[in-house]
């Protein structure tokens, strides 16, 4: 490994052009500058408009309001988002599909759980829990358990254990950190 270099002049000052070729500090010196340069543009409306003007922008944006309490500040930084989202294209195709498909699960199984972790239809947990093995069966709509239908993995746990748990994590559907193994084996 080499020594680290005291060359001051490598260094970038505020205001300098960058000393990386291509990169020159200005902005509007890249490919499609015009369109940079609209996008700071209304980036820079945005900073100039009042709240109500800009929860306007956010009801256009989302056809709904924004969520309530939402600062000014995050109203901005939402929307420079959105602007600089569209000036770039957008999200990649693979990235679209992915959150269809992800969409599309969650709505046929109106689970109340993250999609990544939804066992398939027919799929039968089993719980040691007290010397006693809990089976529950995974169901298009939720889960079975004891003859009864629950839309919660979480609320089965609960109802094994007497305490609040993370269904998926009771049933053994998420991996336990290495944090959480070591302040088990403490105990």
């Amino acid at each position: 490994m080499t020594p680290p270099t005291d060359d001051t002049s490598a260094r970038q000052h505020p205001g300098e052009p960058s000393p990386v070729p291509g990169r020159g500090g200005n902005r509007t010196s890249r490919p499609g500058d015009a369109e940079a340069a609209e996008v700071d543009r209304q980036i820079g409306e945005l900073l100039n408009r009042s709240t109500s003007e800009l929860r306007l922008s956010w009801r256009r944006l989302h056809r709904t309001g924004p969520p309530q309490g939402l600062s000014r500040d995050l109203l901005i930084r939402a929307l420079v988002h959105q602007l600089q989202e569209r000036a770039a294209g957008g999200a990649n195709p693979a990235l679209r599909l992915r959150l269809q498909t992800l969409t599309g699960e969650f709505q046929k199984r109106s689970a109340s759980f993250g999609p990544g972790i939804v066992p398939k239809t027919g799929t039968t947990l089993v719980r040691q829990w007290r010397g006693h093995a809990h089976t529950v069966l995974v169901q298009e709509d939720g889960f079975e358990y004891e003859g009864q239908h629950y839309r919660s993995l979480s609320v089965i746990a609960e109802r094994i254990s007497g305490a609040h748990w993370s269904g998926p994590r009771f049933f053994g559907l998420i991996k336990r950190t290495v944090a959480s193994v070591a302040a088990e084996a403490r105990q």
